[in-house]
């Protein structure tokens, strides 16, 4: 291959631009990002192939019964953080008078504590791991729909116009789907 022919993504080791080694000195080397051209595309490439494996795992624990019967038990879960999450939020901030954005935030601990035990005994039956790390992972999945959770409750209520709770209702429905896929895919992984 001479330097002027474009680099494949087959060819782990693409030549440089032709005229790149002749602008430096014979000692200074070009970090790997400029000397291999291809490294980008073989970065997209590994991602490509991750996306791939994981829309294969998903598709294939689709066959499996033991998954939809998991998936039931998280939706039951769910629904009893969503009465949980609802409950503490009506009572912050009706009856405590706090502000809906500290209520949906106090709510969501609640609601996180008991989703986190419930899907940890019964749901996922998690309990040969490390209670620690899982609550760890448990806590950064529910943090990343919280943090979509309290995006869409701001949106409903501050642009549109929503009353607090219904817009709080709206917004946990919202954000559920992450908690599920995350935490099989990671906190509650097998093996």
């Amino acid at each position: 291959m001479t330097g002027t022919e474009p680099s494949r993504v087959t060819d782990p080791t693409p030549a440089p631009p032709a005229d790149s080694s002749a602008a430096l000195p014979a000692d200074v080397q070009l970090p790997e990002s400029a000397d291999r051209p291809g490294r980008t595309r073989d970065a997209g490439a590994r991602a490509a192939d991750w996306t791939w494996r994981m829309i294969r795992r998903i598709r294939l624990g689709t066959r499996k019964p033991a998954n939809w019967l998991q998936l039931f038990k998280f939706g039951v879960v769910g629904v009893s953080g969503y009465v949980v999450n609802l409950t503490a939020f009506a009572l912050l901030s009706e009856l405590a008078n706090l502000f809906y954005l500290v209520a949906a935030v106090l709510a969501f601990c609640v609601a996180v504590t008991n989703n986190f035990v419930w899907n940890r005994v019964w749901t996922f039956r998690a309990t040969d791991g490390h209670a620690g790390f899982q609550a760890a992972r448990f806590l950064i999945v529910s943090v990343a729909a919280l943090g979509i959770n309290l995006g869409v409750l701001a949106i409903l209520v501050d642009l549109v116009g929503v009353a607090a709770l219904p817009a709080q209702a709206i917004a946990v429905a919202i954000a559920m789907p992450c908690n599920f896929i995350g935490n099989k895919l990671w906190t509650f992984a097998e093996g």
